[in-house]
C-alpha cells in the first residue's frame, strides 16, 4: 500500500472531510443523529486545524474531528472518528499523529448492542481508539425532554433558592462529590481529591453560556441543605447541567425533586427541548430521569487516556 499523508485541513480544503467512503458512518456518531460536519465559518461547530484526515494517493481513508466551545483554546472532545473499509490502521496512525488530546465520545443509538451492524461499527472504532492509547471510561444514557413528555409535577418536599456566592456553591459541591457515582467526578477526585472534583464542576457551570442566577440550592422545609441543581444552556441546547445531593440526604429520592425543579425552571424560560445525561451505572439518577418522563435518545461511550 502507498504511504499515508496525515494532516490537518484548511479553510480551503475542508470539503475533503466529507469525501470519505465509510459505509458505517451513518450508523452511529454525529451522522446518525443528524449533525453533519461543517466549519464554524459555515455555521457549524468545527475548526479546520482540529479536523484531520489520512490520505492515500490523495483519497481520504480516515478522518477525525475534535470539538470545543467557541471560546475554548483546546479541544474538549474527539467528536468524529471514521475510516474506509480495511483502513483501521490508518485511523490509528491518524490519532497517534495529530497533536490533539481529548476524550473520545462515541454516539450510539439506544440498544445498540442488539443491532449487529451498529455493534460491529462501534467495536471497530473501539479497537482503533484502544490501539491509539485510549481506554473505555464510562457509558452514559442521553435524554431529551420535550413538552410532549409532560411537565413533571413538583413533589413539594423541598425549598429552592438561588445562591450568588460561588464559595457557598463550592462547599456544597465538596459534599456532593463525596461518594459520587459519576465517573468523571470520580476520576477528578482520584487525580486531585475532592477539591479538584468540586472545582471542575464549578468551572463547567461557568463555561455554560447561561445566566448564573439560574443555579439553585435545595433545602428541606426546616432549612437543612439537600443539594444543588443547575439549569443551564450549553452552546447548542438547554441542559440539565448538574444534579447533586449531599451525602446526609441520600436515600430519600431527592434527586428526582431536584430534576423536576430543574426541568420546570428551564421550561418556564422557554425551553422546548432539554438534554441531559447520566452514567449507566448510576441507577438512582437513571430512575429519576425515567420517573420525570425523560426518554433515552442516545447512548454514549466515553474513552480517555
Amino acid at each position: 500500500m502507498t504511504d499515508l499523508v496525515i494532516r490537518a485541513l484548511t479553510e480551503d480544503d475542508a470539503h475533503l472531510f466529507t469525501t470519505l467512503h465509510d459505509p458505517t458512518a451513518p450508523l452511529l456518531g454525529h451522522d446518525r443523529f443528524g449533525h453533519p460536519y461543517a466549519l464554524r465559518t459555515a455555521g457549524g461547530e468545527y475548526r479546520p486545524d482540529w479536523s484531520w484526515v489520512a490520505l492515500r494517493d490523495g483519497v481520504v481513508v480516515a478522518r477525525a474531528a475534535w470539538w470545543a466551545g467557541p471560546d475554548d483554546t483546546r479541544p474538549l472532545s474527539l467528536d468524529r472518528l471514521d475510516f474506509a473499509p480495511g483502513e483501521a490502521a490508518a485511523a490509528t496512525e491518524l490519532l497517534r499523529t495529530a497533536p490533539l488530546s481529548a476524550e473520545y465520545v462515541l454516539l450510539l443509538p439506544p440498544g445498540w448492542r442488539e443491532q449487529p451492524a451498529v455493534r460491529a461499527a462501534a467495536e471497530a472504532r473501539t479497537a482503533v481508539a484502544r490501539a491509539a492509547g485510549l481506554r473505555p471510561m464510562v457509558e452514559r444514557f442521553r435524554y431529551a425532554w420535550t413538552p410532549e413528555c409532560g411537565l413533571p409535577a413538583d413533589p413539594g418536599r423541598l425549598v429552592f433558592r438561588p445562591e450568588p456566592d460561588d464559595e457557598v456553591i463550592l462547599e456544597v459541591l465538596r459534599q456532593v462529590e463525596r461518594g459520587s457515582l459519576d465517573a468523571h467526578a470520580r476520576r477528578a477526585a482520584t487525580e486531585g481529591g475532592i477539591e479538584q472534583a468540586a472545582r471542575e464542576e464549578l468551572e463547567f457551570f461557568h463555561w455554560c453560556p447561561s445566566p448564573r442566577e439560574w443555579w439553585r440550592l435545595a433545602y428541606t422545609p426546616g432549612g437543612e441543605p439537600v443539594g444543588l441543581h443547575v439549569p443551564a444552556r450549553n452552546h447548542t441546547s438547554p441542559v440539565v447541567g448538574f444534579i447533586g445531593v449531599v451525602p446526609g440526604q441520600r436515600g430519600h429520592g431527592y434527586a428526582y425533586d431536584l430534576l423536576v425543579d430543574c426541568t420546570r425552571h428551564l421550561a418556564s424560560v422557554g425551553a422546548d427541548r432539554i438534554v441531559a445525561e447520566t452514567d449507566q451505572h448510576n441507577t438512582p439518577m437513571a430512575a429519576a430521569f425515567a420517573k420525570a418522563g425523560y426518554p433515552i435518545t442516545q447512548e454514549r461511550a466515553y474513552f480517555d487516556r
